[in-house]
């Protein structure tokens, strides 16, 4: 009777180490794959710099330091120097991303600005790309941050113009508010690019766009944002 007790305790004992050393083996060999989607212009396609040195790339990078190597993650830009918000509303419906991202920002308004648009069209054009940003976010408001517009007044372009800084602040303000009443992420990096006469390393070669620098200044902002809406 002992000796049959043995061995089936044994057996048992067998087994629970063999469920054990499974568990262990899938935790470790079990991966994630990250979908983030980028929607913007100019700022957000990296217009002067380098494709590494854009703010979502660079974000990619800094996100994948809190991953494991078995991790993937994928980027997806769509965004082109001169887009007005009526120009991104298109080319999401042309190109017609998915619905699974797991992060989307929003960088937008600037060229309504540049381009003399009437303020009444991104009023009502914002909260609508706005809906598509969490529409391709699965639905869920949290999984998007919409990053405020830099201020090119501050460039050798701009010249300190004080018009441009004055209407950019609109914007801005509208897409705060929007955002704050709607509980939807907010990212100012405007206050960074106003600094951008001072510290010309912060302005890239062309003149009137963010620096590889700036940009990572911008990603110091969100980042942590970004990693709380993964989990990270």
């Amino acid at each position: 009777m002992k000796h049959l007790l043995k061995i089936s305790f044994f057996i048992l004992f067998t087994l629970l180490v063999s469920c054990s050393v499974n568990d262990t083996a899938q935790t470790v060999t079990s991966s994630k794959t990250i979908k983030y989607l980028a929607l913007g212009d100019s700022y957000t396609i990296g217009q002067s710099v380098c494709e590494t040195c854009r703010f979502p790339i660079q974000l990619q990078t800094q996100i994948k330091n809190s991953l494991t190597t078995k991790d993937i993650f994928i980027t997806n830009i769509i965004a082109q120097t001169g887009w007005t918000i009526t120009n991104l509303k298109s080319a999401i419906a042309t190109q017609n991303p998915t619905n699974d991202y797991d992060l989307v920002t929003l960088l937008i308004g600037v060229n309504n600005q540049y381009q003399n648009k009437p303020f009444s069209l991104y009023e009502q054009e914002f909260p609508e790309l706005v809906t598509i940003a969490i529409e391709k976010a699965k639905g869920i408001k949290e999984n998007v941050i919409v990053v405020s517009i830099p201020d090119y007044a501050y460039t050798p372009f701009g010249n300190g113009n004080a018009t441009i800084s004055t209407q950019i602040d609109n914007y801005n303000a509208f897409a705060e508010n929007y955002c704050i009443e709607n509980n939807i992420t907010f990212v100012n990096i405007t206050d960074i690019t106003r600094q951008g006469i001072a510290q010309p390393n912060l302005v890239a070669s062309d003149g009137l766009h963010p620096s590889e620098l700036a940009y990572s200044k911008f990603v110091e902002r969100i980042l942590p944002k970004a990693k709380l809406v993964l989990g990270l």
